[in-house]
């Protein structure tokens, strides 16, 4: 289409590209993550008995 050639694809290529990874960038910056506290007593585990 000659009509949009003035848009110059280049730039709209680039432009969005630059949005989509700011977007996606602060969206992984906005979220803390909890740290857990680690507890000094050893965790116990189960033993998983199989009866066949």
């Amino acid at each position: 289409m000659p009509q949009m050639m003035p848009l110059s694809w280049l730039a709209l290529f680039i432009t969005f590209s630059t949005i989509f990874m700011m977007f996606n960038t602060m969206n992984y910056f906005s979220f803390t993550q909890k740290k857990k506290k680690s507890s000094k007593t050893p965790k116990l585990t189960k033993k998983m008995n199989w009866k066949w």
